[in-house]
């Protein structure tokens, strides 16, 4: 039996955790902190976050270093943060033998408490657009918060280092944060530490949010005001992202401030070819005590009202790509369509205008002109010969019977087996989940596995045997599907949540949404229609035979091991986001 992970957050621990609060004004976005770690932004001045007071904590504890492991498990690679107390590390999962982020503070650190509950409030939330915290732990010595590590992700500081935002790409940002904060705050939390380090951009174009409500527990930060300071936060970052410029006289996060005693001038003021319809929401966003006299626009104070008026644009589309233009082939030689370029003068750079080609007229011309009908009516001649030749060898073919075979007489465009067929995707109407043993997993959910939103999936319940199910915890879990009508199915691909060794899924016909299975032998009786393993997060099942029915059974046999992520602790188990099955 796996061991369970003692590093699982406890629900019942932060049934008296207050919400987080920060002090208002301007410090989230206040330009104080110049670099930003994967383990959360770092600060250059502490005692300015800490109310102007320039206090550190006097606490004590073990002395941290590469190579360093805590709860004989997590190694300790590389110190991003040493500040105020609290580091926080690069490091690396030894058990599960993946990178992941870790801060760490003394259990005496007078903001130890403050820490632990935040990070298990932020590890509730579950939400996938967020950086997750995997562990939240206090020992004797120690207070650690474990959380995802994303290598491929880009810090959106960095990317406005290389220059403002194009209008559909700043526009994916607000609309993405946006609507994440405002899920948060409808859960009580806040980030109120929301800088261009805390937000990072996958490969695939998403946006995630790191440090929800811990990166201010860890610096103290408070504010009366919690929605309306991450609010102009978002603002802050849209600003930027328009105009590669912060919204303050300070320059912050390697970007300049604005001039000094002008004040808060328009992104469209800023920088020419500014989008007037971004520009107005991050002036939204950030003047919030009223909107100026050019913009008649209500103030947005909380990013639920900033994701409504961001929703209410007309949608920006991605720009169209680049195409080539006859003008790019104009030049184009022998040569260079096999990879070499032929040497090009311009009349501007030669110096000598173009040679004419000879007038048909002359006797060049002439003889030219003779030469290539001559060609022509020789090519024209031999490829005639050539298709007749061709017919005539084909039709004596087909005259003469082939003595090892029967001949067959087809009408019509040839058999079906002549013809491949193209995959077809297969419309999913209705699931339910399939628990032949009384104990649902999600039931609720279902219906998250084909909305077509990859955000949302349908989870199990976390088991402390595994990867197989089977003999020791259930015979499986699996969601049936209804098509609609009955179809053959020849293929499905899944989207997975957790990665590792090992998920087995297979396919089963089925002839209703409630299977006749027992719980000892819940797909004895069914049709299989394929399986797979997989230990990344897709899997494509494909049928040696299409089946044809109308009713289709998911069933998970085995599931990797993951630590805690909010919805439940460590253990063996799977999420899905999204099923699709062709035909």
């Amino acid at each position: 039996m796996a061991e369970r992970s003692t590093a699982a957050v406890d629900v019942a621990d932060n049934s008296g955790g207050e919400p987080l609060t920060a002090k208002a004004g301007q410090a989230a976005t206040d330009g104080v902190a110049q670099a930003q770690d994967q383990a959360g932004d770092t600060t250059a001045d502490a005692g300015a976050e800490d109310g102007g007071k320039g206090e550190r904590p006097a606490a004590t504890g073990p002395e941290l270093h590469s190579g360093y492991k805590i709860a004989r498990r997590y190694r300790l690679e590389e110190c991003v943060t040493r500040l105020d107390g609290f580091s926080s590390w690069r490091a690396v999962d030894e058990k599960l033998r993946r990178a992941v982020g870790v801060h760490a503070l003394p259990a005496s650190h007078p903001r130890a408490r403050s820490v632990l509950a935040a990070a298990r409030s932020s590890a509730l939330l579950g939400d996938p657009r967020f950086v997750q915290v995997l562990d939240a732990v206090e020992d004797s010595e120690l207070v650690y918060v474990v959380h995802e590590w994303l290598p491929d992700a880009t810090e959106l500081t960095t990317l406005l280092a290389a220059g403002p935002m194009a209008a559909h790409d700043a526009y994916q940002l607000v609309s993405q944060v946006s609507q994440a904060m405002a899920a948060a705050h409808r859960e009580g939390l806040a980030h109120l530490r929301l800088t261009p380090g805390a937000v990072l951009r996958s490969s695939t174009g998403q946006y995630r949010i790191r440090g929800l409500a811990v990166n201010a527990a860890l610096r103290g930060i408070t504010a009366e005001q919690p929605q309306r300071t991450d609010t102009e936060a978002i603002g802050a970052l849209l600003y930027a992202a328009l105009t590669q410029r912060w919204p303050y006289e300070q320059d912050a996060h390697g970007l300049s401030g604005l001039p000094k005693g002008v004040g808060l001038l328009p992104p469209d003021q800023v920088r020419a070819g500014v989008h007037r319809g971004l520009s107005e929401i991050a002036m939204r966003a950030l003047i919030n005590d009223g909107a100026t006299a050019s913009r008649q626009e209500q103030p947005c104070t909380s990013p639920d009202e900033l994701a409504k008026a961001v929703a209410a644009m007309p949608r920006i589309r991605p720009p169209e790509p680049d195409f080539p233009t006859p003008a790019d082939y104009q030049h184009t030689t022998y040569q260079q369509g096999y990879g070499r370029s032929a040497p090009h003068h311009s009349p501007q750079t030669s110096g000598m205008p173009p040679v004419p080609p000879p007038p048909l007229g002359s006797r060049t011309g002439k003889a030219l002109k003779w030469a290539v009908s001559a060609l022509l009516i020789a090519a024209l001649g031999l490829g005639s010969w050539q298709i007749a030749d061709k017919l005539l060898d084909r039709q004596d073919t087909a005259d003469e019977p082939n003595p090892g075979q029967s001949t067959t007489t087809t009408t019509g465009g040839g058999t079906d087996d002549e013809k491949p067929k193209v995959p077809v995707p297969l419309r999913v109407e209705s699931a339910q989940e399939y628990a032949p043993d009384g104990t649902p997993q999600d039931a609720a959910d279902v219906s998250k596995t084909y909305d077509g939103d990859s955000s949302s999936h349908w989870r199990t319940k976390y088991f402390l045997d595994g990867p197989e199910l089977v003999p020791k915890v259930k015979k499986g879990v699996g969601i049936v599907y209804d098509l609609g009508a009955e179809k053959e199915v020849s293929a499905a691909s899944l989207a997975l949540r957790y990665g590792g060794p090992r998920t087995t899924v297979s396919l089963y016909a089925t002839d209703s949404l409630q299977p006749a299975g027992d719980a000892a032998d819940p797909v004895g009786s069914l049709t299989r229609i394929a399986q797979g393993t997989t230990s990344g997060t897709t899997l494509d099942l494909k049928a040696d035979k299409p089946v044809k029915s109308r009713y289709v059974l998911m069933w998970i046999t085995a599931m990797p091991y993951s630590g805690s992520d909010g919805y439940s602790s460590a253990g063996y188990k799977q999420g899905v986001a999204d099923v699709r099955f062709t035909g």
